[in-house]
């Protein structure tokens, strides 16, 4: 964090050994905006209301033009977690409405489980908050199928969540950019899976620079999990 010129936190569990470590207790309780790391638990609720058919369900674009050139075009659930496709999620929101949304954090646990007064923005705008510590009991939980969704689906949401693989080893993240508030933050949470067990992990910062604190959140936590 001291090399990278940012304040945050990371907290990783690695199952192989019981070990964890963590950095900055007192931010890993802190509660903020989960911006797009919310993809993960939005797809779940997707699919459980039937929203979402399954992951080859083309989800046509509105023709409304993006800064991300990733984003103009029809989309998958898989294209839109690795392209972080907000306008997708903000349309699986005004399917599923307040109600629907607020029932599912609350059965899911979810942060300080708020919805707001924008169904298309709460997980953006601040109102929806989660700490480092409770993203990585969700993941945990994800990664045993044992929230409270059907198995299959929970499978789902893992394939999609894939970043990168080698021969005994899968990488499951997702990024976050909170980025309608004051102050920008930055998160990077999921774990690494081995023969011998998965290695968890959540990290936040801040990025008062924005884009140029951006690439910080996956080269910290990468060093991270390297040592």
């Amino acid at each position: 964090f001291s090399e990278a010129g940012v304040t945050g936190t990371i907290l990783v569990a690695d199952e192989r050994s019981g070990e964890q470590w963590l950095w900055n207790a007192e931010r890993a309780a802190e509660r903020f905006c989960p911006a797009s790391t919310f993809k993960v638990p939005h797809a779940l609720f997707a699919r459980d209301a039937g929203v979402l058919r399954d992951e080859f369900e083309l989800i046509p674009w509105d023709g409304a033009e993006h800064l991300i050139a990733g984003w103009n075009a029809d989309q998958t659930l898989r294209s839109s977690m690795r392209h972080s496709t907000v306008w997708v999620y903000q349309q699986f929101a005004r399917e599923l409405g307040a109600e629907r949304e607020r029932a599912y954090l609350e059965k899911l646990g979810y942060g300080n489980r708020a919805v707001g007064d924008d169904v298309t923005t709460f997980w953006l705008d601040g109102s929806l908050r989660i700490s480092a510590i409770e993203q990585m009991e969700f993941l945990r939980r994800l990664h045993r199928n044992q929230l409270p969704f059907a198995v299959e689906h929970q499978r789902l949401v893992k394939d999609v969540m894939i970043n990168e693989a080698g021969r005994d080893w899968i990488l499951r993240a997702k990024t976050g950019w909170q980025a309608r508030l004051e102050r920008h933050i930055g998160w990077w949470v999921g774990w690494v899976e081995t023969p011998q067990g998965a290695v968890f992990f959540a990290l936040n910062i801040d990025m008062p620079r924005g884009g140029e604190d951006a690439p910080k959140r996956e080269q910290i936590g990468r060093a991270v999990l390297r040592q």
